[in-house]
């Protein structure tokens, strides 16, 4: 239990940390955004295959296998159903502010929007981790916490910038950006605890927290980062994170 405590304070705390470091710089240009989110798709399509799918099928025979098929694709298809639920927000600019940036109100909403998805895919993310540690292999654990921590760092960098161009201030920047680390670290507990319930649910459970991080990395991670003319490097930078990512599982494993 005191690991899986201090697993959702690192997964959290990246987050935090990303976001601090968002803070020192002005913008981010659209190449350095495509590498850095290249980067991210390809830890978190290493820490969805290597720390959740394929660990998945070990507890499953050839009769079961439906339960990871359908577990990958339920988890893709719940955050799907999310997306399309997340509502417009207003609410966070400054009320000062929010006469002067009438003209903005598309951006505000397009930005807390996207905020608020990124909160809705943490906490899949974050249930990631708690689940995978129902393997009783520590390795899977840190494979899938250190895939999702790496992608953590660049997210809260990028989630910064659009929030201040949009009004909000600093200092709830800061505020909005944590949530959705906080979110993580109680997801995490959620996850390990529903394993703790039923650990005939675990490869199902393992499957759909991998089937909703590959939901991401197709849906949202990749078409933003083919977006700009930068398609080679963002694709580069995807292989790149998952190599990282193989050598870290090989090595520590």
């Amino acid at each position: 239990m005191q690991l899986v405590a201090l697993t959702a304070l690192g997964i959290g705390f990246s987050t935090i940390f990303g976001v601090l470091i968002g803070f020192l710089f002005k913008e981010i240009s659209h190449k350095m955004n495509d590498m850095i989110l290249g980067f991210a798709s390809g830890v978190m399509l290493a820490a969805a295959v290597l720390g959740l799918i394929l660990p998945s099928l070990e507890y499953v025979d050839k009769q079961g296998i439906w339960m990871v098929f359908v577990g990958i694709l339920g988890g893709a298809v719940v955050l799907n159903v999310l997306d399309r639920l997340t509502p417009h927000l207003h609410h966070l600019v400054d009320d000062e502010k929010e006469e002067s940036h009438t003209k903005n109100t598309a951006l505000m909403n397009k930005t807390l929007l996207f905020v608020l998805a990124i909160a809705i895919h943490n906490f899949p993310e974050g249930l990631a981790t708690g689940v995978s540690f129902g393997t009783g292999n520590i390795m899977d654990a840190f494979t899938v916490a250190a895939g999702i921590a790496l992608q953590n760092i660049p997210e809260g960098m990028i989630v910064v910038f659009p929030l201040l161009a949009s009004g909000v201030s600093r200092k709830r920047t800061f505020l909005v950006a944590s949530f959705t680390g906080i979110v993580e670290m109680i997801a995490t507990f959620v996850g390990y605890f529903a394993i703790s319930i039923s650990s005939l649910l675990l490869p199902f459970l393992l499957a759909f927290a991998g089937g909703t991080m590959l939901y991401v990395i197709c849906d949202e991670m990749i078409p933003e980062t083919h977006g700009h003319g930068h398609e080679q490097l963002a694709t580069y930078s995807l292989l790149i994170g998952f190599c990282v990512m193989l050598f870290m599982d090989v090595m520590l494993g």
